[in-house]
């Protein structure tokens, strides 16, 4: 998803129309920022929707996984994060962290820097903010500098991490609904995901997780471990 800037903004950044706020690449783009010196460039909405899709399964497969391989009897999905390498937003990292694991019970995101399912990178990108992955099996935020100094940072960063969670964009929704990213402008600071988001966040973390879950539980007994 994008966080979409006002034309005016897009001028005076030198961007170009199709740098339109917070978005995806591709799901075959190129590492993380930090392995690597540049990103696919943003094809177009069905190329983000697909590489949000992906990345979403990318983090429900590494969570089945480690499930599977070590079962615990948490009755939330833990996902863990690394947010090491974007040290400036940590405060806005934490705060979106704690909005989802207070909407929604069937996930929940914990810090870490070992085993992490995806990462938090920052620094400038023309595209603005995006989640992608990484070709993988692993999928990483990218937070734009210039980005979330225009819009309400925590906002962008909610938004985003929703898409690990499995929302696609909705643009044309209202402010109340986090998915709607920069649609309603920078005035819009709502952080929190609405109701519809936090139902459907829930139903893909118990039926798509334990469809996950049985699958690599099967490919654990096939390897004999």
């Amino acid at each position: 998803m994008r966080m979409r800037m006002p034309l005016s903004v897009l001028t005076a950044a030198g961007l170009s129309l199709t740098a339109l706020g917070l978005g995806t690449a591709p799901a075959s783009a190129a590492p993380a920022p930090s392995d690597a010196g540049t990103i696919a460039a943003y094809n177009g909405s069905s190329e983000e929707a697909a590489a949000n899709r992906a990345f979403f399964e990318a983090v429900l497969r590494s969570a089945a996984e480690k499930r599977a391989a070590a079962p615990d009897s948490t009755a939330a999905v833990t996902v863990v994060y690394n947010a090491s390498r974007a040290p400036s937003f940590a405060t806005q990292i934490a705060r979106s962290t704690q909005i989802w694991n207070s909407s929604v019970s069937n996930v929940r995101l914990q810090a870490g820097t070992s085993g992490a399912d995806f990462s938090y990178y920052e620094g400038n990108d023309p595209r603005g903010s995006y989640a992608s992955t990484d070709g993988h099996g692993r999928g990483y935020i990218f937070l734009d500098y210039r980005q979330n100094q225009t819009y309400n940072s925590t906002r962008v960063t909610a938004h985003e991490t929703g898409h690990v969670l499995g929302l696609p964009d909705h643009y044309s929704g209202p402010c109340s609904e986090l998915m709607s990213g920069g649609g309603p402008g920078p005035s819009c600071t709502n952080a929190y995901p609405n109701a519809a988001e936090r139902s459907r966040v829930n139903q893909l973390w118990a039926n798509g997780f334990a469809a996950a879950l049985d699958k690599a539980e099967k490919a654990l007994r096939k390897s004999g471990r």
